[in-house]
C-alpha cells in the first residue's frame, strides 16, 4: 500500500498530516458500526436509514484515514482517499462517493430520494469498509 498519494494531499492541501490517536480511531470504528446498526432498524424512514448507512460509512473510512496519520475537512476526501488507506479498488468507493452527493443533497437542498436496494447495497458495502479497517487496526498475528 503506497501512501506517497496521501503525502501528495498534504501538499495541495486537500489533507493534513496529524499524529495517529488510536482511541479516536477506535471510537470511530465503534459509531461506525452503531450506525449500521442504526440503518438495519426497520422502524426507521428510508430516509434515516440511509443516511445512518452513510454516517456508518464516513466514520470507518475516517479511522481508516485517521490511523494512516492524516485528516481532511472535507468529508468526501475520506472516502477517495481509500484507494490508499484500504487498498480499494475505485469501483467499491465510489459508491461511497455518489451516497456522499445524495447525502449532500439532503443536508443542503432537502431532497432525498432513495430506494430500498440503495440502503441494501450501501450496508453491505459498509460491513466490508468496517471489516477492513477492523483488519487495519488490529492485524491478525502471524504463526508464532
Amino acid at each position: 500500500m503506497s501512501l506517497g498519494p496521501l503525502a501528495n494531499l498534504v501538499r495541495a492541501n486537500q489533507l493534513k498530516a496529524e499524529p495517529r490517536n488510536d482511541a479516536e480511531v477506535t471510537r470511530l470504528l465503534a459509531m461506525a458500526r452503531t450506525r449500521l446498526h442504526d440503518a438495519q432498524v426497520a422502524s426507521v424512514s428510508r430516509e434515516g436509514r440511509f443516511i445512518s448507512a452513510y454516517n456508518a460509512a464516513h466514520a470507518a473510512a475516517l479511522a481508516a484515514l485517521r490511523w494512516h496519520g492524516y485528516r481532511s475537512e472535507h468529508r468526501y476526501m475520506v472516502f477517495q482517499c481509500l484507494t490508499h488507506t484500504l487498498n480499494w479498488a475505485a469501483p467499491r468507493w465510489r459508491v461511497l462517493d455518489v451516497a456522499h452527493q445524495k447525502r449532500n443533497l439532503a443536508e443542503y437542498e432537502g431532497f432525498l430520494e432513495v430506494e430500498e436496494s440503495a440502503i441494501k447495497e450501501l450496508s453491505a458495502l459498509v460491513i466490508e469498509l468496517i471489516g477492513d479497517v477492523a483488519k487495519l487496526v488490529t492485524p491478525q498475528s502471524g504463526p508464532p
